[in-house]
């Protein structure tokens, strides 16, 4: 999506770059009339399209106008995904985009995750009731991926728009419905719209799609669970992440993998979910068996792109990978991973301190992530806040919300993590895997020769090895 942004003068910029919902301003500002066009290199301050005083230039109506890409909705580059929908409108979804042809996939491969995902699950989530049943639109055809866009959409069935009369004129402390004001000039404020963590359905179905083609191409796994709620630790020596299954994580529903660590934690949730509080935590995420060569140096390396997507998700406040912060406190001849040579021949390392992941590209060791979710922001204690009108003003929100969002933030991260690796797994096999690796390999001794005294392949011969047969 492209939106054509048109002004008169750089003071028709601060208001909203100040936050203020000024409706005269923003039509002036979005008008897009040939007399109120700025060239690009006048909006970016090229000498050209500026005067003495740092104001844009008049233009003539034949002048370009600037075009801002800012959508926002779209993720990936070779496994593409765009999720839609609001927390009280029709559905919610995705389609995506890039996934191979001939990957066997039905809605029962969505649905489980999604299952884990919806709300309405224990005490200690929203009792907002949804069965999340998802329906495949498009791109698949007898079990089987097309290659074309596969569409999936889950309909909302339990919406309560009352429940949000409050927040229609003031702001909920630390949501988004402020900043989305001060963005947009207008917000959907049942269930707080696409800012909700019921977006989050479409990033789910997705990633169960990124999931199986992970799993059959390469025999990846990707499993998350709870770590932490609120002051409640699982200590890092306690799981063993080449073990722990997804049996263990389910086993109970906060999804900590440790039953007694597990009953910590829930009581941790009970304890401010009956004060009308909230509390946070942490989500740990481990990749098994993840290909070597992932990600691509400099700007894409795999631990920014990681980073990247699972900071994206709701209420997200930290990422860490492999030792994290805490390696700040060790010396390099402690975190540093010694390489050795296991009995398959496979060069492996003693530790895991990189996180699977060095110079950003991945090693074939388990890629171990950390996500830190801060507390749910909508609580039933009074807060005081303004309204839309600048009024200061108290607030006690209503609606339906989780007390601790990390029972349910553990299929988002996985999907997440999941929709990274397969991403770059497109792009690595397209780049590194599409020529033989020993074709441009250097001769050893004479020129043209090889070890074992053959000729080296000229370069018509190597352009005839390439060639389709």
């Amino acid at each position: 999506m492209e939106a054509a942004i048109a002004c008169t003068t750089s003071s028709a910029l601060s208001p909203l770059v100040r936050g203020a919902p000024s409706s005269a301003t923003r039509r002036s500002f979005l008008k897009g009339s040939a007399r109120n066009e700025v060239s690009r290199g006048a909006f970016f301050g090229e000498s050209s399209g500026l005067d003495a005083g740092h104001r844009p230039l008049r233009t003539t109506p034949n002048r370009r106008s600037l075009t801002v890409r800012a959508a926002g909705n779209t993720f990936g580059t070779a496994f593409r995904v765009t999720t839609f929908g609001e927390s009280h409108g029709g559905g919610v979804g995705c389609v995506v985009d890039g996934c191979p042809p001939r990957l066997p996939l039905t809605e029962k491969d969505l649905q489980v995750d999604l299952d884990r995902r919806r709300p309405g699950q224990s005490r200690i989530t929203t009792p907002r009731k949804e069965t999340d049943t998802c329906r495949i639109l498009s791109g698949t055809a007898e079990g089987v991926t097309l290659g074309t866009p596969i569409a999936v959409l889950v309909p909302n069935q339990d919406q309560r728009g009352g429940d949000y009369s409050e927040i229609a004129v003031a702001y909920r402390p630390s949501h988004a419905d402020a900043t989305y004001d001060f963005k947009y000039g207008v917000r959907a404020i049942q269930g707080g719209g696409r800012s909700s963590a019921r977006e989050t359905i479409g990033r789910v179905a997705a990633g169960a799609i990124a999931k199986k083609l992970l799993a059959l191409h390469s025999g990846t796994d990707v499993l998350a669970f709870v770590s932490q709620v609120h002051n409640v630790d699982l200590p890092e020596d306690a799981i063993d992440l080449d073990t722990v299954s997804l049996d263990q994580v389910e086993a109970n529903i906060v999804r900590c993998p440790d039953a007694a660590i597990a009953e910590r934690m829930i009581d941790a949730i009970d304890a401010v979910r009956v004060k009308g509080d909230s509390c946070g935590g942490v989500v740990t995420c481990v990749a098994r068996n993840v290909p070597r060569g992932l990600g691509s140096p400099v700007f894409d390396k795999l631990e920014a792109e990681l980073a990247r997507a699972l900071m994206s998700l709701p209420a997200t406040k930290g990422f860490e990978i492999g030792s994290g912060f805490s390696g700040t406190r060790m010396l390099g001849s402690e975190h540093n991973d010694e390489f050795y040579v296991a009995p398959d021949g496979a060069i492996r390392t003693r530790t895991n301190r990189s996180g699977g992941i060095q110079g950003g590209i991945s090693n074939g060791e388990n890629i171990v992530v950390r996500v830190a979710f801060k507390p749910t922001s909508t609580i039933t204690r009074s807060q005081r806040t303004v309204t839309r009108e600048g009024v200061e003003t108290e607030l006690k929100a209503r609606g339906r919300h989780d007390p601790c969002v990390v029972p349910r933030a553990v299929p988002m991260v996985e999907a997440m993590v999941a929709l990274v690796l397969a991403d770059q797994l497109l792009q690595h096999v397209a780049q590194c895997d599409l020529l033989p690796a020993d074709a441009l390999a250097p001769a050893a001794g004479a020129a043209g020769v090889t070890g074992d005294n053959q000729r080296q392949a000229t370069v018509v011969e190597q352009s005839a090895m390439y060639s389709e047969q």
